[in-house]
């Protein structure tokens, strides 16, 4: 089958930050709608145990009932000296270790990774991405890596979830340090969208 990007797709989410990253990334050729835009008000699943897991559920949920092209993904933090954690439980992380919260916690769960990391010489991490695309029926997977270290203490005003703790390999500043279009350039969310739109290039 002959696959090429329509002029619409839905990303499954109504994340301002990502909404914006992905529509920045793809470029002007194709027009990135929300959940919003769709009239989806529903909490979407997510209750697999990896990441690509996750973003096909939530891809074939949008796909399957309001039938659209969409795209879905899932990242997280993964910490060397953690094994691997916080992982698909990033957003959910202080909540998980017991705190007392109503819901997910960006400043929460940062503190709790530095409290997990306290005393701990091993910084290495690395923030992943998976992308699950639905397009004209077919499923698609793709991935983005970036590798760095963990900051003693949080840097930086910008970005969201881990950034002000995460200083990416090659800079000296925290993801939350970083302009919005550096950050862009090597995220691990760029990574697999950049990996996305060069398989169906040009769009």
């Amino acid at each position: 089958m002959n696959i090429t990007f329509p002029k619409e797709l839905v990303f499954a989410t109504n994340n301002r930050h990502k909404l914006e990253e992905a529509a920045a990334i793809l470029g002007s050729s194709v027009r990135i709608l929300s959940l919003q835009d769709i009239d989806c008000r529903e909490e979407l699943p997510e209750t697999k145990d990896t990441f690509e897991g996750n973003a096909l559920q939530k891809a074939r949920y949008i796909c399957d009932r309001y039938g659209v092209d969409c795209f879905a993904d899932d990242s997280g933090l993964e910490v060397d000296a953690l094994g691997g954690s916080p992982g698909v439980y990033s957003a959910r992380y202080a909540l998980l270790k017991g705190a007392a919260l109503q819901a997910h916690d960006d400043a929460a769960n940062t503190r709790q990774l530095l409290r997990d990391l306290d005393g701990i010489a091993d910084r290495g991490a690395q923030f992943r991405t998976v992308t699950a695309l639905i397009l004209q029926g077919e499923e698609h997977l793709f991935e983005g890596i970036v590798r760095g270290t963990i900051t003693l203490s949080p840097a930086g005003e910008g970005g969201f979830g881990y950034d002000p703790v995460f200083i990416p390999e090659g800079y000296d500043r925290t993801f939350a340090q970083l302009l919005p279009e550096e950050k862009n350039s090597i995220s691990h969310r760029a990574r697999s969208l950049a990996a996305m739109k060069k398989y169906f290039s040009p769009l």
